[in-house]
């Protein structure tokens, strides 16, 4: 279900309702330059850092209290257990009307604690900042920020603490936090991710007012919600890292439409759809975590409308990578946008496949709209029938290009099975039994006809190509033809296994 504009522009009101009250009653501190650290940060309230805490995680269970890192107190890295020698992992939460910690942190701090048994994970606990008006919040993120600067400059002194080995993980507003602590710090932290960074009060901002490439080494961003209204949504819009991954286009995502999140359509509600596409860029990251044998990959592409054509399947020139936990550190002068599609649910990874086909108008069929269906029939499994989705719909005459992803891994694709109806032959299945009665007694001259005689294949996740050819090329609504693998000159082995 898309939703309706005015509902999200409602939305993002009560977000930002109070921002010229707030703006005309207290600085904007993201309008001060991130170079002017060094003298503001005398002039920063004592007490501000006081409600900022470290909370260095030892048990899985978030509920109990952990152990309190102090900055300037050595005591407190010796009785929380601090390892210089090891990865260091702050978590960063965003923006909260709650005050208290929500679901998602438990689950990521447990997925991260398991994947880095030895690493030391630290929660960085600004909720008393966090949950006032958001435009409050947003003007805390810099002072949050360069408080942990201070706390990773310190653990540098001190115990000598190599930022190479930092790793922060900041969801929405958290993802400008970490943005700003990577610039304060003395020296350059290794990662920075950002999870669906915020939207309001960022979208279109200078670099040294948000996340940006230069605060740490390799900045990954994962965009789950940039679908808004009047300019501006919930999750920035704007690619902001070295690599912004883009997952369903940013828009909608699978299992968080209205019907799936609600069992009532209750207005109120709503806000739990907006809830579930904006968390769900930490759950894409909590799975990377924990599903280390079913990696998802994510393909560069200069939009979600080229994407959907299946022609930015490509690992060539880093033109792909893992998402969440498991990317791989790309550098490059400008930001890649990258895209894939999903599940609705853990695992998230699915497999994607270029598709190329030729159709030829054969019979009456010049007015036909068609609407193809593949079944993809592989090693280990076949696929459900799977609708084949042009943006600008199915060209005859001309070489058709579309994207098709499969939920479960099928293994070796061996054959293809194909079908069309026309606009009308997609109704309920009593149209469908009144249009198979009206073609029985139609002649033969009046029937649709159209022709593929081959099915070119790219598999995105093994960069293998192949060619499938049909016997009998000619199809008419409602009928199904099999293709099975030929040669045409078209499949190229890769040089080498791709090794990701």
């Amino acid at each position: 279900m898309v939703e309706n504009p005015m509902r999200i522009a409602f939305c993002l009101c009560f977000i930002l309702c109070h921002s010229f009250n707030v703006s005309a009653s207290a600085p904007d501190e993201n309008e001060l330059f991130k170079d002017d650290y060094k003298d503001l940060f005398s002039t920063v309230p004592v007490g501000l850092h006081d409600r900022i805490k470290y909370n260095m995680r030892k048990s899985f269970d978030l509920d109990d209290d952990g152990c309190y890192i102090q900055p300037g107190e050595k005591e407190s890295l010796v009785e929380c257990g601090f390892n210089a020698s090891v990865k260091t992992i702050l978590i960063i939460h965003g923006w909260t009307m709650s005050g208290m910690f929500e679901s998602w942190m438990h689950k990521l701090v447990t997925a991260v604690q398991r994947r880095e048994s030895e690493a030391n994970v630290l929660v960085v606990d600004w909720l008393s900042l966090a949950s006032q008006l958001y435009p409050d919040a947003v003007n805390h993120t810099r002072r949050v920020g360069q408080s942990i600067a201070t706390l990773l400059d310190w653990l540098q002194n001190e115990e000598h603490l190599r930022l190479e080995d930092v790793h922060m993980i900041g969801y929405s507003l958290g993802a400008h936090v970490a943005g700003y602590a990577g610039t304060f710090v003395d020296g350059i932290v290794g990662r920075i991710t950002g999870l669906d960074p915020a939207g309001p009060m960022f979208e279109g901002a200078e670099e040294h007012k948000r996340l940006s490439p230069d605060d740490a080494d390799f900045v990954d961003v994962l965009h789950t919600y940039t679908r808004g209204a009047l300019g501006v949504s919930i999750g920035i819009q704007d690619p902001i890292g070295h690599i912004d991954i883009y997952p369903n286009g940013g828009d909608v995502q699978p299992g968080c439409s209205l019907g799936d999140v609600l069992s009532t359509a209750a207005a109120g509600n709503f806000v739990e759809v907006m809830k579930c596409e904006h968390e769900r860029a930490v759950h894409l990251f909590v799975d990377s975590l924990m599903n280390k044998d079913h990696v998802s990959y994510a393909f560069q592409c200069t939009g979600p409308d080229r994407f959907k054509k299946g022609i930015c399947l490509s690992c060539r020139k880093n033109r792909c990578n893992s998402i969440g936990y498991n990317a791989k550190k790309m550098r490059k002068r400008r930001s890649s946008k990258m895209y894939l599609k999903t599940r609705a649910d853990t695992p998230f990874g699915g497999f994607h496949y270029q598709m190329k086909m030729h159709v030829f108008d054969r019979k009456n069929a010049d007015d036909s709209d068609p609407t193809f269906y593949v079944k993809l029939h592989g090693s280990h499994d076949d696929s459900t029938d799977l609708s084949v989705d042009v943006v600008e719909g199915i060209g005859l005459n001309l070489t058709n290009t579309f994207l098709v992803f499969t939920e479960e891994d099928i293994g070796d694709l061996i054959k293809i099975s194909l079908r069309w109806e026309g606009p009308s032959d997609s109704w309920s299945s009593v149209f469908k039994y009144v249009k198979a009665s009206l073609w029985s007694l139609s002649s033969a001259q009046n029937q649709k006809v159209l022709e593929v005689r081959r099915i070119r294949v790219k598999a995105g996740e093994t960069q293998k190509k192949f060619t499938f050819c049909a016997e009998q090329s000619e199809i008419s609504p409602g009928q199904e033809i099999t293709f099975v693998k030929c040669r045409d000159g078209w499949e190229v082995k890769p040089k080498k296994r791709l090794h990701f």
